[in-house]
């Protein structure tokens, strides 16, 4: 059975293999504004909106997720998308797929306290609980091994991103 995701994708599938101009796309900008202390609001450009906050500890109010949080989120739900998006692909249905995404990080190295820590996320972990009925360990490694490998999130470099910074 083909599922409207299933036909979705066959669809776009189609007319990125014959014009791959058309798979390209920028991406909508977010903007961040320091409201006050710590607290950000971030906006797009169709009226969508976040605020961050940093805990109370680290001079924030803790009135809303740290930008880390949001990353995480990011991550778990990116990999979760690609994995419904491969699983459909492959006329694989699933019962239920959650996706937590954890790590542990050193504030010296944001705050500049230590030059040899690193401010960056470490020890990074994705958990998938995926529920697939009638598909082989190996099948299933598969699936998942493809989807890590092919989330536009988790394949991002950050370190080797070319980076613009205006001030004005």
């Amino acid at each position: 059975m083909t599922t409207p995701l299933a036909t979705a994708l066959q669809g776009i599938s189609a007319v990125f293999r014959d014009q791959p101009e058309k798979a390209r796309t920028k991406n909508a900008p977010a903007k961040a504004t320091l409201e006050g202390g710590l607290r950000c609001r971030v906006s797009g450009p169709h009226g969508e909106s976040i605020a961050t906050d940093m805990p109370v500890a680290l001079g924030g109010g803790a009135a809303a997720p740290n930008p880390g949080w949001f990353m995480r989120a990011s991550l778990a739900a990116c990999n979760a998308t690609v994995i419904a998006l491969r699983a459909a692909q492959r006329g694989v249905n699933l019962t239920s797929l959650e996706v937590t995404v954890s790590s542990e990080t050193d504030s010296r190295g944001m705050l500049g306290l230590d030059e040899r820590v690193r401010p960056g996320m470490d020890q990074l972990k994705v958990s998938v609980k995926i529920s697939v009925p009638r598909l082989e360990a190996d099948e299933l490694r598969q699936l998942l091994t493809w989807a890590m490998a092919h989330s536009p999130v988790g394949c991002t470099d950050l370190a080797s991103a070319t980076v613009h910074v205006e001030a004005g």
